[in-house]
């Protein structure tokens, strides 16, 4: 399957599914993800955050109670809508393969769950570009179930990873990893089937055409 057919299907699956998406979620802790992000990025004063894969908006809503100034953006314009309706934060409705971002725009860029949805194929290009909208030193932040394979979740497709295969690709993006954690934290390590990166941008991607 072509990856635009598979970011295609995905996005179509949330759509259809939006109601019932924010009614899992919506009470998901995801603090832990919140605070390691944003301890990695300057203290005391608003940043302005692209939420990238904002879904129906419960992060945005947090971002903005703290006193900073998120965006999101969605591949699925049910999301995007629902977002704004519940954060009161501007949404992109945008693909992640084909977004068009402002250079230099964002301080930091939280993508929770969503960059595994990123065909094998474009994940170099994506993060390449979210490196370019971010300033000099900006965060980039990604939380994506763990794994070495491609597959497919009924309509959704997944790319899984593990550390060493996101270093990789993170390195090659302009990136420098700071640091990473398994969740839940509680569980013992066959069970935390999540995988946590924060990393900077250090450069600009290494040789690669945008």
């Amino acid at each position: 399957m072509k990856a635009i057919e598979k970011e295609r299907s995905t996005i179509e699956h949330y759509s259809a599914n939006a109601e019932s998406f924010w009614e899992g979620t919506k009470d998901h802790d995801v603090s832990q993800n919140v605070e390691a992000f944003l301890a990695a990025l300057p203290q005391n004063r608003a940043l302005n955050i692209l939420d990238f894969g904002c879904g129906p908006g419960r992060d945005l809503a947090t971002f903005k109670s703290l006193g900073h100034n998120p965006v999101g953006l969605d591949g699925s314009a049910e999301f995007c809508r629902m977002a704004e309706q519940y954060s009161g934060c501007r949404t992109l409705n945008q693909n992640f393969v084909d977004a068009d971002l402002a250079l230099g725009s964002y301080d930091g860029v939280f993508a929770n769950a969503s960059l595994f949805h990123v065909p094998k194929e474009n994940l170099l290009h994506v993060l390449c570009h979210l490196n370019q909208a971010l300033v000099d030193d900006g965060i980039l932040f990604m939380s994506n179930p763990r794994g070495s394979s491609e597959e497919w979740l009924g309509a959704r497709y997944g790319h899984y990873m593990e550390l060493e295969v996101i270093s990789s690709f993170l390195t090659q993006a302009g990136f420098t990893v700071l640091n990473h954690y398994y969740r839940p934290t509680d569980a013992p390590p066959e069970l935390q089937r999540w995988l946590a990166v924060v990393s900077q941008k250090s450069s600009s991607p290494n040789g690669v055409s945008i």
